[in-house]
């Protein structure tokens, strides 16, 4: 098999074109239908362009610079995000910090797009700019990619964007696995489980008004202090910190569902035996006391064995069940509605902290049996391990498209080889 061939990119591009932005104090230019692409509406590993987050007039697009380009056709970010790549699925219009790319007819458009995309990183350290990067559109054509016969191009586009399918289909699952998990959350700690381990309902169970609103005539709505209680840290001194050691949970650490290790502080292991009572094990719900709901999400981690061994901090809450099991106490802890009684505590704080007493005052229901609890709990779990299962493979598929794309786009592998030796998914 002949050896394949770089050719610059000035040899695959017949033209290209730029385009420009309305004047944005005349709103007859603006929100005519027309969509207008910017930067902002360029993704990392997104190729297809569905929709933009704004739109201009046909005056708009007569009284600029933009043009309309024609669907399908490739857009690259030559200002900023520079070489992130997509093709639009309708004719759209650009900015000045877009260029169209008009690929000639002996090359595959969709090869082409993954070729850039492959090759970003060294356009992106080519771009020139102290404050906005950017590169010119001789510089963008003067980069090289391997050209083999459009009918390889075009199967090695086929591959690749079989195994993009397959991550975009694991990401909408994913999705779609997540709302069924909270939705199951909600009925769960609403309704709850009948002893035949059916969902309840009216129609079929007797409920009774509550402050939370319906629940089933078998539950109760209790001060969450009354089932969980919580921990606080102990106030370590900084100048007892080392350089290695045991770890400290502090505010800094409790992540949005898992702990956040980047600014660690340790204590010795001689000194953190006399602090045993502050020691965390895997499973531990946490909360952090400062700042509890940011742009990130609701500040509460459950510790993973990667965690420990780690001492709780001041500041940070430690929560403890008392009368319900701890799976439970984990659910009443996630729900939106503790989580909206919560938030509205906060609210209002010049420093948001919120005390002992007012993270355990919000109400919550609690059947009167355990084993329905545990019930409870089991359903979450199962649902909690098919997301997993899923989430588990998206790495696997991304790793697979960049071995691909690295093999694939530098003809260190040719197609042949790879279907000889590798499935790809379906």
């Amino acid at each position: 098999m002949s050896a394949v061939i770089r050719v610059p990119l000035s040899s695959v591009v017949l033209k290209t074109t730029g385009g420009g932005t309305p004047e944005r104090d005349n709103p007859d230019l603006w929100n005519g239908g027309i969509p207008w692409a910017s930067v902002k509406d360029f993704k990392d590993g997104i190729y297809r362009l569905t929709k933009t987050k704004e739109q201009i007039s046909e005056k708009g697009l007569k009284r600029s610079a933009s043009h309309l380009i024609p669907s399908g056709t490739p857009i690259i970010c030559t200002r900023m995000a520079v070489g992130r790549i997509a093709r639009a699925n309708v004719p759209v219009a650009i900015n000045q910090d877009l260029r169209a790319l008009y690929i000639r007819e002996e090359f595959d458009t969709d090869y082409v797009v993954w070729a850039l995309d492959a090759i970003r990183h060294r356009i992106e350290n080519l771009s020139i700019g102290s404050t906005v990067k950017g590169i010119s559109i001789e510089q963008l054509l003067s980069f090289e990619i391997e050209s083999p016969s459009k009918p390889e191009q075009t199967k090695i586009a086929e591959i690749l964007s079989t195994v993009d399918r397959a991550i975009e289909q694991t990401e909408t699952l994913i999705d779609k696995q997540q709302h069924l998990k909270t939705g199951l959350m909600q009925d769960l700690l609403t309704r709850g489980i009948d002893p035949h381990g059916n969902l309840r309902s009216e129609e079929t169970h007797e409920f009774k008004d509550s402050p939370l609103g319906r629940i089933p005539v078998e539950w109760e709505v209790k001060p969450l202090s009354s089932v969980v209680d919580l921990q606080v840290g102990y106030a370590f001194k900084s100048s007892w910190f080392v350089e290695e050691g045991v770890k400290l949970l502090r505010g800094e650490n409790v992540g949005t569902g898992k702990a956040d290790w980047k600014d660690t502080r340790c204590l010795s292991h001689e000194a953190s035996e006399s602090h045993k009572d502050y020691a965390l094990a895997p499973g531990d719900m946490i909360i952090g006391m400062d700042r509890t709901f940011t742009k990130q999400g609701f500040k509460v981690t459950l510790l993973t064995d990667d965690d420990v061994p780690c001492l709780l901090v001041q500041r940070v809450g430690r929560f403890v069940p008392m009368t319900v099991p701890k799976k439970f106490m984990q659910l009443l802890i996630q729900s939106p509605a503790y989580q909206r009684e919560l938030l509205i505590q906060q609210k209002g704080m010049d420093i948001p902290h919120l005390s002992k007493s007012e993270i355990l005052t919000p109400s919550v229901p609690v059947p009167r049996e355990q084993t329905e609890m545990d019930a409870i709990a089991s359903e979450v779990a199962k649902m909690n391990a098919t997301l997993s299962s899923t989430r588990h493979s998206l790495p696997k598929l991304r790793a697979l498209k960049t071995a691909m794309m690295q093999d694939l786009l530098t003809g260190r592998k040719r197609v042949t080889d790879l279907l000889d030796n590798t499935e790809v998914p379906a």
